[in-house]
């Protein structure tokens, strides 16, 4: 059994972490100009934009709910390494064409780590390793 501040750190980061998934629908499905840039310079414009927001928002949803926290944080870890690699490889830190001044990575690093932490707080509910794992915690 988790403690009542371990229990507050990780539904603070599971909601911090949704916020930012769920705000960057908008961008996406309105097909405003930087996220058509970015999935244009990615040569995924627009099924990419449409269906990694559908991917976040799902993840996002998943995240919340607490006997689906794990799949969410998953889920939630494959879309943002994408997004990080596409940085690394493609997109460069910042993107002067929409000038972020590195804010778009900057956030993805953000969700990725307070991501990590939620899958490690649950870590032994992670489906079949968890439970041979990490037996000794949670």
């Amino acid at each position: 059994m988790k403690s009542r501040i371990l229990n507050l750190i990780d539904w603070l980061l599971r909601i911090v972490v949704a916020v930012l998934l769920l705000q960057t629908l908008f961008f996406k499905f309105t097909a405003a100009k930087e996220s058509v840039y970015i999935f244009s310079a990615l040569g995924a414009e627009p099924w990419g934009r449409i269906g990694s927001g559908v991917v976040e928002l799902i993840a996002a949803l998943l995240l919340l709910a607490p006997r689906t926290v794990v799949l969410g944080a998953i889920l939630t870890l494959g879309t943002i390494s994408g997004a990080i690699f596409a940085h690394l490889t493609k997109l460069g830190l910042t993107i002067a064409a929409v000038d972020d001044h590195g804010e778009l990575f900057g956030l993805a690093i953000a969700i990725l780590v307070c991501t990590v932490v939620v899958l490690y707080l649950h870590r032994s509910q992670i489906p079949f390793l968890g439970p041979r794992l990490f037996s000794y915690s949670n």
